[in-house]
């Protein structure tokens, strides 16, 4: 028997908010996280039995206090990325249209940001392809 050396597949979802004025919510890693102090599109990790949709909106409500309703997650685009340790595919949601007023619940720092100035904000490699999606959305 062959042993598979393939490392373990985590599906994380992400969500670009984006306000009436066409910027971008990204938050700040906090420390004692993996990738602290850098800037990503809120989401998390899918767990059993959830679809990436329920996901989002879990994670929007938790880390975020927004409630977003599922007709309002239209997806964009995707990153596939490998880490060290495993390998990331990461679905990334775009939702205009939310509820309550964003605030860091887990004590991250948040902005929001021009589509074109995302890059002058340090993401995580998987990150920082999704920018380009967004410039030429938004």
């Amino acid at each position: 028997m062959v042993e598979d050396a393939s490392p373990k597949l985590v599906l994380v979802v992400a969500c670009a908010l984006v306000d009436a004025d066409g910027r971008v919510l990204i938050a700040q890693r906090p420390e004692g996280k993996s990738l602290a102090g850098l800037w990503e599109f809120p989401g998390g990790k899918v767990e059993a039995g959830e679809r990436p949709e329920q996901t989002l909106i879990r994670e929007l409500a938790e880390e975020l206090g927004v409630v977003v309703e599922e007709p309002c997650l239209a997806p964009l685009t995707f990153a596939s990325h490998a880490y060290e340790t495993f390998h990331l595919l990461m679905p990334l949601y775009v939702c205009r249209r939310w509820t309550g007023i964003v605030t860091g619940r887990e004590g991250q720092a948040t902005r929001w940001v021009r589509p074109e100035r995302l890059r002058d904000f340090p993401m995580p490699p998987a990150d920082e392809p999704l920018i380009a999606h967004l410039v030429g959305l938004l």
